[in-house]
Protein backbone atom coordinates (compact mmCIF):
# COMPACT_ATOMS: atom_id res chain seq x y z
CA UNK A 1 0.00 0.00 0.00
CA UNK A 2 1.47 3.42 -0.90
CA UNK A 3 2.37 5.76 1.90
CA UNK A 4 -0.16 8.62 1.80
CA UNK A 5 2.50 11.00 3.04
CA UNK A 6 5.00 10.11 0.31
CA UNK A 7 5.19 12.09 -2.92
CA UNK A 8 3.71 10.70 -6.08
CA UNK A 9 6.18 8.48 -7.87
CA UNK A 10 6.53 7.54 -11.49
CA UNK A 11 7.57 4.06 -12.58
CA UNK A 12 11.15 5.29 -12.60
CA UNK A 13 10.94 6.47 -8.97
CA UNK A 14 10.65 9.90 -7.32
CA UNK A 15 12.21 12.95 -8.96
CA UNK A 16 15.48 14.03 -7.37
CA UNK A 17 15.93 17.79 -6.99
CA UNK A 18 19.25 17.64 -5.13
CA UNK A 19 22.77 18.00 -6.51
CA UNK A 20 25.94 15.95 -6.22
CA UNK A 21 28.65 17.28 -3.91
CA UNK A 22 32.32 16.38 -4.24
CA UNK A 23 34.91 17.36 -1.67
CA UNK A 24 38.43 16.85 -3.01
CA UNK A 25 41.30 17.04 -0.48
CA UNK A 26 39.52 19.82 1.38
CA UNK A 27 41.61 21.33 4.20
CA UNK A 28 41.44 24.24 6.62
CA UNK A 29 44.48 25.61 8.43
CA UNK A 30 44.40 28.44 10.95
CA UNK A 31 47.45 30.66 11.58
CA UNK A 32 49.33 29.75 14.71
CA UNK A 33 48.05 26.15 14.84
CA UNK A 34 50.53 23.39 14.07
CA UNK A 35 47.85 20.98 12.83
CA UNK A 36 45.05 21.71 10.35
CA UNK A 37 41.51 21.90 11.71
CA UNK A 38 40.39 19.84 8.70
CA UNK A 39 42.90 17.69 6.86
CA UNK A 40 42.40 16.55 3.25
CA UNK A 41 38.75 15.47 3.35
CA UNK A 42 37.64 13.66 0.19
CA UNK A 43 33.99 12.68 -0.04
CA UNK A 44 31.40 12.10 -2.78
CA UNK A 45 27.75 12.79 -1.87
CA UNK A 46 24.99 11.64 -4.20
CA UNK A 47 22.14 13.83 -5.40
CA UNK A 48 19.09 13.50 -3.15
CA UNK A 49 21.09 11.84 -0.36
CA UNK A 50 21.15 12.66 3.36
CA UNK A 51 24.73 12.41 4.63
CA UNK A 52 25.33 12.91 8.34
CA UNK A 53 28.71 14.00 9.71
CA UNK A 54 29.14 12.70 13.25
CA UNK A 55 32.16 12.83 15.52
CA UNK A 56 33.50 14.12 18.85
CA UNK A 57 33.48 17.80 19.71
CA UNK A 58 36.29 19.67 17.99
CA UNK A 59 36.84 17.07 15.27
CA UNK A 60 36.11 19.61 12.50
CA UNK A 61 32.68 18.43 11.34
CA UNK A 62 31.06 21.90 11.47
CA UNK A 63 34.13 23.44 9.82
CA UNK A 64 33.85 20.89 7.00
CA UNK A 65 30.15 21.70 6.58
CA UNK A 66 30.71 25.47 6.50
CA UNK A 67 33.40 25.16 3.86
CA UNK A 68 30.79 23.74 1.46
CA UNK A 69 28.98 27.11 1.33
CA UNK A 70 32.23 28.94 2.11
CA UNK A 71 31.14 30.53 5.34
CA UNK A 72 34.63 29.29 6.15
CA UNK A 73 37.08 29.60 3.27
CA UNK A 74 39.07 26.43 2.52
CA UNK A 75 42.85 26.68 2.76
CA UNK A 76 43.21 24.12 -0.02
CA UNK A 77 41.22 21.56 -1.99
CA UNK A 78 38.19 21.81 -4.25
CA UNK A 79 34.41 21.79 -3.84
CA UNK A 80 32.20 20.73 -6.75
CA UNK A 81 28.42 20.94 -6.78
CA UNK A 82 26.81 19.10 -9.69
CA UNK A 83 30.27 19.03 -11.29
CA UNK A 84 30.77 22.80 -11.07
CA UNK A 85 33.83 23.95 -9.17
CA UNK A 86 32.48 26.52 -6.71
CA UNK A 87 35.78 27.20 -4.95
CA UNK A 88 36.35 30.38 -6.99
CA UNK A 89 32.68 31.44 -7.24
CA UNK A 90 31.50 34.58 -5.48
CA UNK A 91 30.70 33.24 -1.98
CA UNK A 92 27.59 35.43 -1.50
CA UNK A 93 26.08 34.17 -4.75
CA UNK A 94 26.98 30.61 -3.76
CA UNK A 95 25.24 30.88 -0.38
CA UNK A 96 22.04 32.07 -2.02
CA UNK A 97 21.96 28.75 -3.87
CA UNK A 98 22.50 26.63 -0.75
CA UNK A 99 20.03 26.35 2.12
CA UNK A 100 21.52 26.68 5.60
CA UNK A 101 19.84 25.82 8.91
CA UNK A 102 21.56 26.14 12.29
CA UNK A 103 20.92 25.52 15.97
CA UNK A 104 18.40 27.94 17.53
CA UNK A 105 17.02 28.68 14.03
CA UNK A 106 19.01 31.92 13.49
CA UNK A 107 15.85 33.91 12.66
CA UNK A 108 16.06 37.70 12.59
CA UNK A 109 14.08 38.82 15.68
CA UNK A 110 12.94 42.15 14.19
CA UNK A 111 11.39 40.46 11.13
CA UNK A 112 8.10 38.59 10.93
CA UNK A 113 7.96 34.90 10.08
CA UNK A 114 6.92 35.79 6.52
CA UNK A 115 9.78 38.29 6.10
CA UNK A 116 12.32 35.77 7.43
CA UNK A 117 11.19 33.13 4.92
CA UNK A 118 11.03 35.65 2.06
CA UNK A 119 14.57 36.93 2.64
CA UNK A 120 16.51 34.95 0.00
CA UNK A 121 13.77 34.90 -2.67
CA UNK A 122 13.65 38.72 -2.44
CA UNK A 123 17.44 38.97 -2.64
CA UNK A 124 17.57 36.97 -5.86
CA UNK A 125 14.84 39.08 -7.44
CA UNK A 126 11.69 36.98 -7.32
CA UNK A 127 8.48 38.90 -8.15
CA UNK A 128 6.40 39.93 -5.12
CA UNK A 129 3.48 37.65 -6.00
CA UNK A 130 5.80 34.65 -6.34
CA UNK A 131 7.45 35.47 -3.00
CA UNK A 132 4.07 35.71 -1.22
CA UNK A 133 2.95 32.40 -2.68
CA UNK A 134 6.24 30.75 -1.74
CA UNK A 135 6.01 31.93 1.87
CA UNK A 136 2.55 30.36 2.23
CA UNK A 137 3.72 27.19 0.50
CA UNK A 138 6.73 26.83 2.79
CA UNK A 139 4.73 27.42 5.98
CA UNK A 140 2.26 24.79 4.86
CA UNK A 141 5.13 22.44 3.98
CA UNK A 142 6.61 22.58 7.50
CA UNK A 143 3.20 22.14 9.13
CA UNK A 144 2.47 25.73 10.22
CA UNK A 145 -0.83 27.39 9.32
CA UNK A 146 0.04 30.43 7.14
CA UNK A 147 -2.95 32.39 8.44
CA UNK A 148 -1.80 31.89 12.02
CA UNK A 149 1.98 32.31 11.69
CA UNK A 150 2.48 34.69 8.74
CA UNK A 151 2.64 37.88 10.83
CA UNK A 152 4.19 36.54 14.04
CA UNK A 153 7.66 37.40 15.29
CA UNK A 154 10.21 34.78 16.38
CA UNK A 155 9.78 35.68 20.07
CA UNK A 156 6.12 34.63 19.76
CA UNK A 157 7.04 31.10 18.66
CA UNK A 158 8.06 28.00 20.60
CA UNK A 159 11.52 26.57 20.04
CA UNK A 160 10.15 23.86 17.76
CA UNK A 161 8.15 26.38 15.72
CA UNK A 162 11.23 28.57 15.32
CA UNK A 163 13.19 25.59 13.98
CA UNK A 164 10.41 24.82 11.49
CA UNK A 165 10.53 28.41 10.25
CA UNK A 166 14.31 28.15 10.03
CA UNK A 167 14.00 25.10 7.78
CA UNK A 168 11.31 26.86 5.72
CA UNK A 169 13.64 29.84 5.23
CA UNK A 170 16.51 27.57 4.20
CA UNK A 171 14.31 25.91 1.56
CA UNK A 172 12.45 29.00 0.37
CA UNK A 173 14.50 29.62 -2.78
CA UNK A 174 14.31 25.91 -3.67
CA UNK A 175 18.06 25.22 -3.35
CA UNK A 176 19.37 21.80 -4.43
CA UNK A 177 21.58 21.56 -1.33
CA UNK A 178 20.64 22.01 2.33
CA UNK A 179 23.32 22.26 5.02
CA UNK A 180 22.17 21.67 8.61
CA UNK A 181 24.50 22.35 11.55
CA UNK A 182 23.05 20.67 14.66
CA UNK A 183 19.68 22.32 13.89
CA UNK A 184 17.72 20.44 16.58
CA UNK A 185 20.30 20.55 19.35
CA UNK A 186 18.69 23.34 21.38
CA UNK A 187 15.15 21.93 21.77
CA UNK A 188 13.71 19.44 24.25
CA UNK A 189 13.87 15.70 23.40
CA UNK A 190 10.20 15.28 22.44
CA UNK A 191 10.23 18.33 20.16
CA UNK A 192 13.52 17.11 18.71
CA UNK A 193 12.00 13.73 17.81
CA UNK A 194 9.09 15.44 16.08
CA UNK A 195 11.39 17.80 14.16
CA UNK A 196 13.46 14.84 13.01
CA UNK A 197 10.27 13.14 11.80
CA UNK A 198 9.30 16.34 9.99
CA UNK A 199 12.67 16.48 8.23
CA UNK A 200 12.26 12.85 7.12
CA UNK A 201 8.81 13.67 5.73
CA UNK A 202 10.11 16.75 3.92
CA UNK A 203 12.93 14.76 2.37
CA UNK A 204 10.42 12.17 1.11
CA UNK A 205 8.70 15.03 -0.72
CA UNK A 206 11.64 17.20 -1.82
CA UNK A 207 14.63 14.84 -2.37
CA UNK A 208 17.24 17.52 -1.65
CA UNK A 209 20.88 16.79 -0.98
CA UNK A 210 21.28 17.27 2.77
CA UNK A 211 24.54 17.41 4.73
CA UNK A 212 23.70 17.25 8.43
CA UNK A 213 26.09 17.72 11.38
CA UNK A 214 25.39 16.17 14.77
CA UNK A 215 27.27 14.75 17.76
CA UNK A 216 24.35 12.38 18.47
CA UNK A 217 24.88 8.97 16.86
CA UNK A 218 21.23 7.98 17.38
CA UNK A 219 20.19 11.06 15.42
CA UNK A 220 22.67 10.13 12.70
CA UNK A 221 21.19 6.62 12.42
CA UNK A 222 17.66 7.98 12.26
CA UNK A 223 18.27 10.59 9.57
CA UNK A 224 21.19 9.48 7.44
CA UNK A 225 21.21 7.53 4.19
CA UNK A 226 24.95 7.36 4.88
CA UNK A 227 26.98 8.38 7.91
CA UNK A 228 30.55 9.70 7.96
CA UNK A 229 32.12 8.96 11.35
CA UNK A 230 34.93 11.50 11.75
CA UNK A 231 38.09 11.41 13.84
CA UNK A 232 40.17 14.46 14.72
CA UNK A 233 40.80 16.83 11.78
CA UNK A 234 37.77 15.29 10.05
CA UNK A 235 39.68 12.15 9.08
CA UNK A 236 37.02 9.68 7.95
CA UNK A 237 36.95 6.57 10.16
CA UNK A 238 34.01 5.01 8.28
CA UNK A 239 31.62 6.29 5.60
CA UNK A 240 28.77 3.86 5.07
CA UNK A 241 25.09 3.14 5.57
CA UNK A 242 23.70 3.05 9.13
CA UNK A 243 23.07 -0.70 8.77
CA UNK A 244 26.68 -1.40 7.77
CA UNK A 245 28.13 0.73 10.58
CA UNK A 246 25.91 -0.92 13.21
CA UNK A 247 26.64 -4.48 12.09
CA UNK A 248 30.28 -4.06 10.96
CA UNK A 249 32.00 -1.07 12.60
CA UNK A 250 35.38 -0.44 10.95
CA UNK A 251 37.42 -0.27 14.19
CA UNK A 252 37.30 0.37 17.92
CA UNK A 253 36.83 4.11 17.40
CA UNK A 254 33.64 3.53 15.39
CA UNK A 255 32.52 0.83 17.84
CA UNK A 256 32.82 3.43 20.59
CA UNK A 257 30.39 5.67 18.71
CA UNK A 258 27.96 2.82 18.12
CA UNK A 259 28.12 2.06 21.84
CA UNK A 260 26.19 -0.61 23.67
CA UNK A 261 22.81 -1.83 22.54
CA UNK A 262 23.44 -1.99 18.80
CA UNK A 263 20.34 -4.17 18.39
CA UNK A 264 18.18 -1.48 20.00
CA UNK A 265 19.80 1.16 17.81
CA UNK A 266 18.63 -0.90 14.83
CA UNK A 267 15.13 0.20 15.83
CA UNK A 268 16.13 3.62 14.51
CA UNK A 269 16.31 2.14 11.00
CA UNK A 270 12.66 1.07 10.81
CA UNK A 271 9.81 3.56 10.59
CA UNK A 272 6.35 3.36 12.09
CA UNK A 273 4.96 3.44 8.53
CA UNK A 274 6.75 0.09 7.91
CA UNK A 275 4.76 -1.80 10.57
CA UNK A 276 1.07 -2.44 11.12
CA UNK A 277 -0.81 0.63 12.35
CA UNK A 278 -3.97 -0.61 14.01
CA UNK A 279 -7.40 1.02 14.08
CA UNK A 280 -8.73 2.31 17.38
CA UNK A 281 -12.28 3.44 18.29
CA UNK A 282 -12.59 7.22 18.44
CA UNK A 283 -15.08 9.94 19.32
CA UNK A 284 -14.79 13.71 19.06
CA UNK A 285 -15.38 16.47 21.56
CA UNK A 286 -18.30 17.59 19.38
CA UNK A 287 -20.14 14.26 19.79
CA UNK A 288 -23.08 14.26 22.24
CA UNK A 289 -22.20 12.89 25.67
CA UNK A 290 -24.80 10.14 25.34
CA UNK A 291 -23.22 8.96 22.07
CA UNK A 292 -19.81 8.81 23.73
CA UNK A 293 -21.26 6.98 26.75
CA UNK A 294 -23.04 4.45 24.50
CA UNK A 295 -19.89 3.77 22.48
CA UNK A 296 -17.89 3.21 25.66
CA UNK A 297 -20.56 0.84 26.98
CA UNK A 298 -21.05 -1.15 23.78
CA UNK A 299 -17.55 -1.12 22.33
CA UNK A 300 -15.24 -4.15 22.08
CA UNK A 301 -12.73 -2.45 24.37
CA UNK A 302 -13.14 -0.49 27.57
CA UNK A 303 -11.46 2.56 26.06
CA UNK A 304 -11.94 5.24 23.39
CA UNK A 305 -9.70 7.96 22.03
CA UNK A 306 -11.22 11.42 22.22
CA UNK A 307 -10.21 13.66 19.28
CA UNK A 308 -10.27 17.45 19.22
CA UNK A 309 -12.03 19.55 16.57
CA UNK A 310 -9.13 19.04 14.14
CA UNK A 311 -9.13 15.28 14.56
CA UNK A 312 -6.00 15.26 16.72
CA UNK A 313 -5.52 12.94 19.74
CA UNK A 314 -6.74 14.65 22.89
CA UNK A 315 -7.69 12.20 25.66
CA UNK A 316 -7.98 8.48 26.39
CA UNK A 317 -11.47 7.77 27.76
CA UNK A 318 -12.24 4.64 29.79
CA UNK A 319 -15.49 3.22 31.10
CA UNK A 320 -16.36 5.00 34.28
CA UNK A 321 -14.48 8.20 33.39
CA UNK A 322 -17.65 10.08 32.50
CA UNK A 323 -19.43 8.84 35.61
CA UNK A 324 -16.57 9.87 37.89
CA UNK A 325 -16.32 13.24 36.14
CA UNK A 326 -20.09 13.72 36.45
CA UNK A 327 -20.61 13.74 32.71
CA UNK A 328 -18.05 16.48 31.95
CA UNK A 329 -15.56 15.91 29.11
CA UNK A 330 -13.38 18.67 30.57
CA UNK A 331 -12.71 16.55 33.67
CA UNK A 332 -12.95 13.09 32.08
CA UNK A 333 -10.19 10.90 30.76
CA UNK A 334 -6.39 10.99 30.58
CA UNK A 335 -4.68 13.53 28.28
CA UNK A 336 -2.62 12.02 25.46
CA UNK A 337 0.91 12.47 26.76
CA UNK A 338 2.82 11.56 23.61
CA UNK A 339 2.28 10.54 20.03
CA UNK A 340 4.41 9.58 17.03
CA UNK A 341 4.14 10.27 13.32
CA UNK A 342 4.39 7.73 10.51
CA UNK A 343 7.99 8.87 9.98
CA UNK A 344 9.00 8.23 13.60
CA UNK A 345 11.32 5.31 14.23
CA UNK A 346 10.33 2.17 16.09
CA UNK A 347 12.64 3.29 18.88
CA UNK A 348 10.60 6.50 19.25
CA UNK A 349 7.42 4.41 19.32
CA UNK A 350 8.86 1.96 21.86
CA UNK A 351 9.85 4.77 24.23
CA UNK A 352 6.37 6.29 23.94
CA UNK A 353 4.66 2.94 24.55
CA UNK A 354 6.82 2.18 27.59
CA UNK A 355 5.81 5.47 29.22
CA UNK A 356 2.09 4.91 28.56
CA UNK A 357 0.08 2.83 31.02
CA UNK A 358 -2.08 1.49 28.20
CA UNK A 359 0.83 -0.02 26.27
CA UNK A 360 0.13 1.79 23.01
CA UNK A 361 0.85 5.11 21.31
CA UNK A 362 -1.25 7.22 18.97
CA UNK A 363 0.07 7.71 15.42
CA UNK A 364 -0.62 10.99 13.64
CA UNK A 365 -0.50 12.26 10.07
CA UNK A 366 1.07 15.34 8.56
CA UNK A 367 -1.21 17.84 10.30
CA UNK A 368 -1.43 15.99 13.57
CA UNK A 369 -4.61 14.10 12.65
CA UNK A 370 -5.10 10.68 14.22
CA UNK A 371 -4.44 7.70 11.91
CA UNK A 372 -4.19 4.73 14.31
CA UNK A 373 -2.15 3.19 17.10
CA UNK A 374 0.94 1.02 17.48
CA UNK A 375 1.02 -1.33 20.46
CA UNK A 376 3.65 -3.27 22.39
CA UNK A 377 2.91 -6.58 20.64
CA UNK A 378 3.61 -5.08 17.21
CA UNK A 379 6.84 -3.52 18.43
CA UNK A 380 8.07 -6.69 20.13
CA UNK A 381 7.43 -8.71 16.97
CA UNK A 382 9.43 -6.16 15.01
CA UNK A 383 12.30 -6.31 17.52
CA UNK A 384 12.42 -10.11 17.25
CA UNK A 385 12.50 -9.88 13.44
CA UNK A 386 15.35 -7.36 13.55
CA UNK A 387 17.36 -9.50 15.97
CA UNK A 388 16.85 -12.57 13.80
CA UNK A 389 17.96 -10.65 10.71
CA UNK A 390 21.08 -9.47 12.58
CA UNK A 391 21.90 -13.05 13.63
CA UNK A 392 21.60 -14.27 10.04
CA UNK A 393 23.75 -11.40 8.78
CA UNK A 394 26.40 -12.18 11.40
CA UNK A 395 26.42 -15.88 10.43
CA UNK A 396 26.76 -15.01 6.74
CA UNK A 397 29.62 -12.63 7.51
CA UNK A 398 31.35 -15.29 9.63
CA UNK A 399 30.96 -17.84 6.82
CA UNK A 400 32.44 -15.41 4.29
CA UNK A 401 35.40 -14.79 6.62
CA UNK A 402 36.01 -18.54 6.98
CA UNK A 403 35.95 -19.02 3.20
CA UNK A 404 38.37 -16.14 2.70
CA UNK A 405 40.69 -17.54 5.40
CA UNK A 406 40.61 -21.03 3.86
CA UNK A 407 41.33 -19.61 0.43
CA UNK A 408 44.28 -17.61 1.74
CA UNK A 409 45.75 -20.66 3.50
CA UNK A 410 45.43 -22.78 0.36
CA UNK A 411 47.37 -20.27 -1.70
CA UNK A 412 47.85 -20.47 -5.48
CA UNK A 413 47.08 -23.74 -7.31
CA UNK A 414 49.96 -26.23 -6.94
CA UNK A 415 51.35 -28.54 -9.64
CA UNK A 416 52.05 -32.29 -9.62
CA UNK A 417 55.05 -31.87 -11.87
CA UNK A 418 53.19 -32.79 -15.06
CA UNK A 419 52.16 -29.22 -15.69
CA UNK A 420 48.59 -29.92 -14.62
CA UNK A 421 47.56 -27.83 -11.64
CA UNK A 422 45.97 -29.49 -8.66
CA UNK A 423 42.80 -27.61 -7.66
CA UNK A 424 41.50 -27.87 -4.13
CA UNK A 425 37.76 -27.56 -3.48
CA UNK A 426 36.96 -25.28 -0.57
CA UNK A 427 34.27 -26.70 1.63
CA UNK A 428 34.24 -30.18 -0.03
CA UNK A 429 32.60 -32.46 2.54
CA UNK A 430 34.36 -35.59 1.27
Amino acid sequence: MPDPESPSQSSSGPAVTGATIQLDNLSKRYPGNALPAVDSVTMDINAGEVVVLVGPSGCGKSTTLRMINRLIEPSSGRIRIDGEDVTDMDPVQLRRKIGYAIQSSGLFPHMTVADNIALVPKMIGWPKAKVRARVEEMLDLVGLDPREFHGRYPRQLSGGQQQRVGVARALAADPPVLLMDEPFGAVDPITRDHLQDELIRLQHELHKTIVFVTHDFDEAIKLGDRIAVLREQSHIAQFDTPEAILTNPADDFVSGFVGAGAALKRLNLTRVRDVEIADFPTVTIEDPLQTIFNRLKAGPTNELLLLDKRGRPYKWLRRGDLMRAKGSLARAGTPVGDYVTRNATLRDALEAVLTDSGGRVAVTGRRGEFVGVVDMETLMNSVHELLQADRLAALEHEHEQELAHASAEQGPASSDGSGTPKLGVVGDPS
